[in-house]
């Protein structure tokens, strides 16, 4: 199995090239992302970010100290609003309580640790908790997503009612333990779901066409 993730990332990275990917100005912001981009698309996350930088709030004291229906205003682009505003608030009363608010003393902790408390709070699955850890809190820890179930059931490599854990383990186990590797190979599952392998696949000129 080592050498068909190998195999699928060289013909990704060699298609699409490097995907820098999560975007955001700040750890913070990633962390923000992470959380709003739950059921919907990143164009809505942007403008509900931009929204929080164009009012000065996008910082965790802020926000930790402003009511949870004014947020939502805020979000509102965002979708499930009044939802996310409560997982953000959620999000920022551990970061506050535990961190002192700095994002920077939350890295400074080991990985399983800060995940076991990512996932206790209210809001925050394993993909979400994953993609903190990841893009705003640099802990090599593989991403799973809707995406890479599809592509991975699709190509018989895992089946796609596996459970999260057992799609982890398979990059887990498979890979070296890279942050650089983790990022880019996650971005790039997002990139061929957009461009190729949607709900009805466009397979032609797929970079993974005949694996």
């Amino acid at each position: 199995m080592k050498r068909e993730l190998q195999q699928i990332y060289r013909r990704l990275s060699g298609h699409f090239g490097p995907q820098h990917w999560w975007p955001g100005d700040t750890p913070f912001e990633v962390a923000v992302g992470a959380i709003l981009t739950q059921n919907t698309n990143w164009g809505n996350v942007e403008k509900a970010i931009r929204n929080l930088k164009k009012a000065g709030k996008l910082h965790a004291q802020t926000l930790h100290a402003m009511p949870a229906e004014e947020l939502a205003i805020l979000i509102r682009p965002a979708g499930y609003y009044n939802i996310k505003a409560k997982r953000l608030k959620n999000f920022i009363t551990l970061l506050s309580g535990e961190y002192g608010g700095s994002m920077k003393k939350m890295a400074a902790e080991q990985l399983p640790d800060i995940r076991k408390k990512l996932l206790a709070v209210n809001g925050i699955g394993p993909e979400t908790a994953d993609s903190i850890l990841l893009y705003a809190l640099d802990k090599p820890v593989f991403v799973i997503d809707a995406y890479t179930k599809r592509v991975l059931s699709r190509h018989n490599i895992m089946d796609h009612d596996a459970s999260y854990d057992e799609f982890q383990g398979l990059f887990h186990k498979g890979l070296r333990q890279d942050l650089q590797l983790f990022n880019e190979y996650h971005a790039l599952f997002v990139r061929l779901a957009k461009e190729h392998c949607w709900t009805r696949p466009l397979c032609g000129g797929c970079p993974l066409e005949g694996l």
